[in-house]
């Protein structure tokens, strides 16, 4: 079920009214309830791959009930594994099974040892590679006793499956989400509007923004030998606001949902494309997932304790296995490589962690060297999200060289993309309110603090209009994190 569908518009206001009128007396019935919405949420996209977010869910259930009373520490490392084993397995299998196998065929191919195996016609599962990450840190929080392991199956359920943040996140740790399972809610008035009111901009963002750029974007990307270099670079722009709007946008509704049933998940994005270099970027950029990488992965491996040379080692593992996380392409382990290319420089002169705060704290406007680093940090950015958006390895090389002609210093011909003008005019209108907005969870987050009510609803109603009149409303057009 898609948040931009007609289908949850009515599903949602059913489980809000049962959740709050029919099911508030009891926390153990409002978790069974948000159990049983989110198995039909998902289940509304294919009911056979519920059997899978149940057995990931029962698997670490018991595995963490285990380690909870387990003090033997060979046995409390076999059960982690098995927790491990059991969901990298799930997604191994189901994501990245033909990419091995295609990669085996034409490694012994190419030492003159050819082989024969058949390639499985295999679905990939929505949200896969989102909640089997959150079981697995369940898992490892509670064998490092971060976390105490909990012995309410239907808490846990819900936990996994709570369907406002299954499929494309934020990756919530259970230390953050799983204790509000446990939590008395009440009925919160004025977070259920802010909750509402950051829905309303995570429509904007998909509808107006990502689903009117993928338009150009595709039509580009899926043509680019029959375009100039100027026109290239248009299209990675396209691109790139539209993974930010449609991505971004899925969080903010997810995290608004969230709030309209008590809850708070984590920011998953602080406008990253205002980042001065791309440490701050990666800060600011699907925050949940790259939190994740930190503690579980580049900590454990030696964080940037070490020499430098195993701090590099250490950053080139996140990205690779970062962008391999991202989807069964060598394009996406480029897109990775590039990115930890971009930050060994940062790494090696100290500067890392040097824009820690946001951009122009006391100032309406950037200085010229904040401005420059913004801009320099967006260009690397656009340019490596084209090995994202590429097909493969050589539609991207042959899109880049496409870009580096006489033709890039040529305006691109508007003609042939009609509206395309009036959407870079609305990304720059879309531009001018998170940079107003920067300081808060979301762009339009302190519209609240506004004195005049009736300044507060006619930009509101004026956001519907232009979600109305320019907003992608005639289909309904997939997240771009569904097929990761």
């Amino acid at each position: 079920m898609l948040f931009n569908s007609l289908d949850f518009a009515v599903f949602l206001p059913i489980v809000f009214v049962l959740y709050w009128f029919v099911f508030k007396k009891s926390i153990r019935s409002q978790n069974f309830l948000i159990v049983i919405a989110s198995y039909f949420f998902y289940g509304w996209w294919d009911w056979r791959f519920l059997a899978l977010i149940a057995f990931s869910t029962l698997v670490d259930f018991i595995v963490g009930k285990q380690l909870d009373k387990a003090e033997d520490r060979h046995l409390r490392k076999s059960l982690l594994v098995l927790s491990i084993l059991v969901n990298i397995g799930l997604l191994g299998f189901f994501k990245y099974y033909n990419f091995f196998l295609d990669n085996f065929i034409t490694a012994f191919t190419f030492m003159g040892m050819p082989i024969k195996a058949n390639s499985l016609n295999i679905i990939l599962p929505v949200g896969i590679s989102f909640y089997t990450f959150q079981t697995m840190s369940y898992s490892i929080d509670v064998y490092r006793r971060k976390l105490r392991a909990t012995k309410d199956l239907v808490a846990f359920s819900a936990f996994v499956s709570f369907f406002p943040q299954l499929v494309a996140g934020p990756i919530e740790r259970a230390s953050n989400l799983l204790p509000q399972f446990f939590e008395r809610r009440k009925f919160d008035y004025l977070q259920a509007k802010d909750g509402l009111r950051q829905v309303l901009w995570g429509l904007f963002k998909k509808l107006v923004i990502a689903d009117n750029c993928a338009e150009f974007a595709n039509t580009i990307f899926n043509n680019s030998t029959e375009y100039g270099g100027s026109t290239l670079v248009l299209g990675a722009v396209f691109f790139t606001f539209q993974i930010y709007g449609d991505f971004s946008g899925y969080s903010d509704i997810a995290i608004g949902t969230s709030r309209l049933f008590g809850f708070n998940l984590m920011q998953n994005f602080a406008f990253p494309y205002f980042s001065r270099d791309i440490a701050e970027f990666w800060r600011r950029w699907h925050i949940s997932l790259s939190t994740w990488f930190r503690d579980y992965l580049y900590i454990p491996l030696g964080g940037s304790k070490g020499s430098k040379v195993q701090q590099i080692r250490n950053i080139f593992i996140i990205f690779l296995v970062s962008g391999f996380w991202h989807g069964a392409n060598w394009t996406f382990i480029v897109w990775g490589a590039l990115n930890a290319i971009y930050f060994i420089p940062l790494l090696l002169f100290g500067t890392n962690r040097k824009n820690l705060e946001t951009v122009a704290m006391d100032k309406r406007r950037p200085s010229l060297r904040e401005f420059s680093s913004i801009l320099g940090t967006f260009a690397l950015t656009v340019f490596s999200w084209i090995f994202f958006r590429a097909e493969s390895m050589s539609h991207a090389m042959s899109y880049i060289s496409g870009i580096f002609t006489a033709q890039l210093f040529q305006v691109p011909d508007f003609s042939v993309f009609p509206g395309a003008l009036t959407i870079l005019i609305l990304i720059f209108g879309f531009l001018v309110v998170e940079w107003k907005g920067r300081f808060g969870q979301y762009a339009i987050s302190r519209m609240q603090a506004m004195p005049s009510k009736a300044r507060r609803w006619s930009i509101y109603f004026l956001i519907i209009l232009i979600i109305d009149i320019f907003g992608n409303t005639s289909e309904e057009i997939e997240f771009i994190y569904f097929n990761f």
